[in-house]
């Protein structure tokens, strides 16, 4: 007899159906699986069989075929074994159901039966809706993740037994239900850092709210000990939070890399990644023989962190000059070619020179100084909108017992800033930040009078900008007055957004 069942798998973060098709025949007792299985999957008949022993049912005698459609296309991982399983026991007439049509299996079997959890269940979860169908049948573990898709019942199942009686009406399960309200107002962590920690640095707290309320890249340049990493952390808390849309969106990521806790609907917090100077440009780009996430797609509406910048292979820096510029990173291997999204702020954080201390004060010869600083690209340092100076903290600041201003003060001005900025773009879905501005935003939004024109073009001309400094400092300026509630930009707000382009002129001259 053959029985069909409905399944999914995810292709770069979106998913697509799979069509499970289980003919039972006669013939010897062999299990064949076609549709281009990875061994995953091919060994998923070894757990289907025993499952189905420990759970009371019995495993038809014959030659039983398995076929995933499309068959055109690589099936990976142990999410087809609960629809292989329930397939089985239709084609052998163990169970009878007019459900098969209409709900989405996806799971792992342990040995016992028991149902474990998988990756990227809610990319399935919104395609499953999209094509029309009723629920979808989920590891317990994964229900709360597939549930903040509306318009769709996700049934939380513990083991295969319990997946049958329902598919058959023995039993009613209820379908999992996930409040976004609560989500969205839980209560911050009182163990989270704070900016008010940190002693002095004011220009340097300046600079990353205006990097943080325009989504801008940013350069951290000073002497070890100077407080950049811990600057740097404590960015996220001043951050936006994220809307339903970029939550779903990095959920997804985060999903099929399989980074979300047992349990977890949403990623709530905007990513903070932190990857290791010697990462590889697989890790950071993504990619391997099957293209997963890297890096930058897990900080995709986040932010990610270089710590020592110079250290990192100049071959891996440069994979990112298309995704800063784009948003997104397309990976081509024999396997396939996906896109991942990778809109995210860059946050860096360096020496001077090799031995720590300024160019002036360092010991370091002047070749030994270029070769630290060539290790940087001219073209990456370009789309990084914000050079600033992190300069030792003075004694009297360190023991003083006066604290700067809190996370929640600055979070509030930005999250002012940005919402002018919404309010700017309205219309125009894919822009949410000045950051991310075009041409055609930058002549609408950015006008300049004549006086302000001369300004920039003078220091254009003095530091040796180009184009694309141009427009960069455009967009901090046009960010700076968003903080000043300013429609209009003045030279004020120029001359401070040209400031943060003069430190990389001075330091690689």
């Amino acid at each position: 007899m053959l029985a069909r069942v409905c399944s999914a798998a995810v292709s770069g973060i979106e998913g697509y159906p799979v069509e499970v098709e289980v003919n039972s025949g006669y013939g010897d007792t062999i299990v064949v699986i076609v549709g281009l299985p990875d061994t995953a999957v091919k060994e998923s008949k070894d757990r289907v069989i025993t499952a189905l022993s420990n759970s009371g049912f019995k495993f038809p005698m014959g030659r039983t075929t398995i076929n995933l459609a499309p068959a055109d296309v690589k099936k990976e991982g142990p999410s087809f074994d609960l629809p292989i399983a329930i397939g089985i026991l239709a084609a052998s007439e163990q169970i009878e159901s007019d459900q098969l049509d209409n709900f989405v299996l996806v799971g792992e079997l342990a040995l016992t039966g028991g149902v474990r959890p998988v990756k990227g269940v809610l990319p399935i979860a919104i395609r499953a809706r999209n094509e029309g169908k009723t629920g979808l049948l989920v590891p317990a573990e994964n229900a709360a993740e597939a549930a903040v898709v509306n318009g769709l019942q996700v049934i939380p199942v513990q083991n295969l037994r319990e997946a049958a009686q329902f598919l058959e009406g023995q039993i009613r399960i209820a379908p999992t239900k996930v409040n976004l309200a609560d989500l969205f107002n839980h209560a911050p962590n009182d163990d989270e850092p704070d900016f008010a920690e940190v002693k002095g640095q004011e220009s340097v707290k300046r600079a990353m709210e205006i990097a943080a309320a325009g989504s801008h890249n940013l350069l951290l340049i000073g002497p070890p000990g100077t407080g950049k990493s811990m600057l740097a952390k404590r960015l996220p808390t001043i951050l936006p939070p994220l809307t339903l849309d970029e939550a779903l969106e990095t959920t997804k990521v985060h999903s099929i890399v399989g980074l979300l806790k047992p349990g977890q609907a949403l990623v709530l917090r905007r990513p903070f990644r932190t990857p290791h100077h010697t990462a590889s440009d697989a890790g950071l780009l993504g990619g391997n023989v099957n293209p997963t996430p890297g890096e930058i797609s897990l900080s995709h509406n986040g932010v990610l962190f270089l710590d020592e910048l110079p250290e990192f292979k100049r071959s891996v820096l440069e994979t990112m000059r298309q995704p800063l510029e784009e948003g997104h990173v397309t990976i081509s291997r024999a396997a396939g070619t996906m896109t991942f999204p990778a809109r995210f702020m860059l946050v860096a954080a360096m020496n001077p020179t090799p031995d720590g201390k300024m160019p002036a004060e360092s010991r370091c010869s002047p070749r030994e100084i270029q070769n630290y600083l060539g290790r940087i690209s001219g073209p990456l340092l370009d789309r990084i909108d914000i050079h600033i100076e992190v300069p030792p903290v003075k004694f009297r600041e360190i023991a003083g017992d006066r604290t700067g201003e809190t996370s929640a003060e600055i979070r509030g001005r930005v999250v002012a800033a940005r919402q002018r900025q919404h309010q700017r773009f309205n219309g125009r879905p894919r822009l949410t930040c000045n950051a991310h501005m075009g041409p055609k935003e930058l002549k609408q939004f950015c006008a300049l009078d004549d006086h302000t024109k001369e300004m920039l073009q003078f220091a254009m001309t003095d530091m040796n900008l180009s184009a694309r400094a141009y427009d960069r400092i455009l967009k901090v300026a046009r960010t700076i007055a968003d903080l000043a509630n300013s429609d209009r930009i003045t030279a004020d707000h120029i001359g401070e957004a040209i400031q943060f382009r003069s430190l990389d002129r001075q330091i690689w001259g």
